[in-house]
């Protein structure tokens, strides 16, 4: 697990938005939303250092801040198609478009695209643009645990075969519930993956997110699964 490993740690700037650092020191930046994040501290406001942003889809709370990331930083973008080809109008070069099912790796990190089970959009004046599918991702770092990013998602069956196909160690997962998951499904999807440790996350940031991590921790603990309660801008290593 990662508290007792040290070999990769892991940021969370509220609501969806993580830093993490590989055993190889890359930087990785998910889903940043920032400037007007409510639970991202002051401090976290801007990156200045990143090497890859990945992106779960093309809603505002995941995706605000993806063009002033990439832009101060020069990190390179991976997202599922529509959304970098969408990013390359806006004058970004560094992006790595993926679908579902493929896998690359950069800078040592194995990047695998999976299923989520979500909606997406992006609106860039009137409509909305259309900015492909949701997804999650299943990253692989030598020397490190195994850590599925499960983005915006409901349960789904398949987690059974992300768990059989990737055994990942380390789970991120929403728990706020009515947009996403709520704690009694992710108790369910860490059962599914095999996990041993849940991040949650995509709770708290307003009042429609009811669901708790000592909702989540009361479901799973018993069961051996450690839960990696993290507080806006703190680190677990």
């Amino acid at each position: 697990m990662l508290a007792s490993s040290g070999a990769l740690t892991i940021t969370w700037l509220g609501h969806a938005t993580f830093v993490l650092r590989t055993p190889g020191g890359v930087e990785l930046v998910i889903d940043p939303w920032l400037t007007t994040n409510p639970a991202c501290p002051d401090e976290w406001k801007q990156i200045r250092r990143a090497d890859l942003v990945l992106v779960t889809h093309g809603h505002a709370d995941h995706f605000a801040d993806v063009l002033p990331v990439a832009r101060q930083t020069g990190a390179a973008v991976v997202a599922i198609v529509e959304i970098c080809r969408w990013l390359e109008t806006k004058g970004l070069k560094r992006v790595h478009p993926m679908n579902k099912g493929g896998t690359l790796t950069l800078d040592g990190v194995t990047v695998t695209m999976v299923h989520a089970d979500h909606s997406a959009g992006w609106v860039d004046g009137d409509p909305s643009v259309y900015l492909g599918e949701p997804v999650g991702f299943v990253l692989r770092f030598d020397n490190g645990p195994t850590v599925y990013v499960a983005g915006d998602t409901a349960l789904f069956g398949d987690m059974r075969l992300i768990g059989e196909m990737h055994a990942p160690d380390i789970a991120l997962l929403p728990i706020g519930g009515r947009f996403t998951m709520d704690p009694v499904a992710a108790a369910r999807a860490c059962e599914w993956l095999g996990v041993r440790q849940v991040v949650p996350m995509h709770y708290g940031t307003f009042p429609q997110l009811t669901g708790t991590p000592d909702q989540l921790r009361a479901l799973v603990e018993p069961k051996g699964v450690k839960v990696l309660e993290l507080q806006p801008g703190e680190t677990a290593s």
